[in-house]
């Protein structure tokens, strides 16, 4: 399997979407087509580089757009790249909260349970509050778990081949041709 991920287009502009203000170089990718490259970037092989060859018309190819589409690709991988950087911090700082809350509320619990344990009046009554309470402290631990566990994973590999594609090398050629 190769490296490279092949995009056949008519214009450049079908790259982008044009829903976008900003200038040419600073829009974002169309979703469809970011949807297909980083679709085709995740099959490709782990560690390889990645070239992203963009098929164009002659007449297009040689347009400035076309000459910048490399800058404009690599700083939207980039920015995004980074937006994911920004949602694992975020998750972090969502987990490291949960945490205190979940170490607080099972410290809370054990130590009512504790002291339900010790009742002797209605002592099964008692006893189920308290295996209750432990419960429910552990339970309080569970969304932090989950997070340092789990939940982070997927945006980790997401920054990780969003770093890859700003790293691909982009090449325009001409409709017909083959790359370099």
């Amino acid at each position: 399997m190769g490296t490279d991920i092949e995009i056949r287009v008519e214009r450049v502009s079908q790259l982008f979407n044009m829903l976008d203000p900003y200038p040419f170089r600073e829009r974002d990718l169309d979703p469809e087509a970011e949807a297909y490259i980083v679709d085709w970037a995740s099959e490709l092989p782990h560690g390889a580089p990645v070239r992203i060859v963009v098929h164009l018309p002659a007449v297009e190819a040689a347009s400035p757009e076309a000459q910048g589409l490399p800058q404009a690709m690599r700083r939207y991988f980039i920015e995004r790249q980074a937006a994911f950087g920004r949602e694992l911090k975020e998750l972090f700082r969502v987990g490291r909260v949960s945490l205190a809350i979940g170490v607080t509320v099972l410290a809370l619990c054990l130590l009512l349970a504790n002291i339900f344990g010790d009742r002797t009046f209605a002592k099964s009554l008692w006893g189920f509050a308290a295996e209750g309470l432990i419960i429910v402290g552990w339970v309080a631990l569970w969304r932090p778990m989950e997070i340092f566990l789990y939940d982070w994973w997927p945006i980790a590999r997401q920054r990780k081949l969003y770093r890859r594609l700003a790293e691909a090398t982009v090449e325009v050629v001409r409709a017909g041709e083959a790359g370099p």
